[in-house]
């Protein structure tokens, strides 16, 4: 585990003396600032039956920007070290496949996960503000920012196998940008043409539909099929991930 930890504090020294790592987060706190603004606007109109939390995060207005976030965030893990030529270097020191992959993903998780502290700072801000008159329900809250986190697990670990495909930072963000929109849109389609097919594509639109899922923990209800799901692909593509990277350090 010492090596990990090693790996991983190389990694997170990475992302923060580029620049990459501030762009991501100026991008994220405009996008969290013009939810909220967006979602303060709604409730002025009149009374609503979502809360600030859910026309905040599930709102068209939230996927403009959401899968931006991924591919700038894995698109150097492994496709500068491919670039740079240090990824054959790093293996003749006594290290592992599965503590390279591991420690470049877990770096760009925690990095993800700081990115929403901002928004929570909004929320908590609105909620001082406004003297409690806006209804901000913990549960909501919460359920919010758990099925973010489990669809960032998801999402970037899209992000580490685009970037361990490549050499070239821009195909990996492409390929990390185009697989995760087309995760999302696959599930948009099926939640609207199961909907006016037939009652029985309900289950699968609970499992593949991210905006159901939004919806659904938005409103403080915890579902542990879609916690199940993106965490199991989230694992099939850092299997996937490990795979490519474990070929290349044999390769002649």
């Amino acid at each position: 585990m010492r090596i990990f930890w090693v790996l991983l504090k190389k990694e997170l020294r990475a992302f923060f003396v580029s620049p990459m790592a501030y762009i991501v987060l100026a991008l994220v706190m405009v996008l969290n600032g013009f939810c909220l603004r967006a979602a303060l606007s709604v409730l002025e109109r009149g009374p609503s039956e979502g809360s600030i939390v859910t026309w905040t995060f599930h709102a068209m207005w939230f996927w403009l920007s959401y899968f931006f976030i991924f591919p700038l965030l894995t698109m150097r893990l492994f496709a500068e070290e491919k670039k740079m030529g240090t990824l054959e270097t790093l293996f003749t020191a006594p290290v592992r496949t599965w503590q390279v992959v591991w420690s470049k993903y877990a770096a760009s998780v925690l990095l993800y996960c700081l990115l929403w502290t901002p928004s929570a700072l909004n929320f908590a801000l609105v909620d001082w503000i406004t003297a409690g008159q806006v209804e901000m329900p913990a549960g909501a809250l919460k359920g919010s920012y758990l099925i973010l986190f489990v669809m960032g697990l998801f999402n970037l670990a899209i992000g580490c196998f685009a970037s361990s495909l490549t050499s070239n930072q821009i195909i990996a963000a492409v390929v990390s940008f185009t697989m995760s929109l087309l995760h999302f849109l696959g599930g948009l389609f099926i939640s609207v043409i199961g909907r006016q097919v037939s009652e029985s594509f309900v289950d699968i639109i609970h499992y593949i539909a991210s905006t159901e899922h939004i919806r659904i923990f938005t409103n403080g209800l915890i579902d542990t099929r879609p916690l199940v799901y993106y965490t199991s692909f989230a694992l099939l593509f850092l299997a996937l991930t490990h795979q490519v990277v474990e070929s290349r350090r044999w390769k002649p």
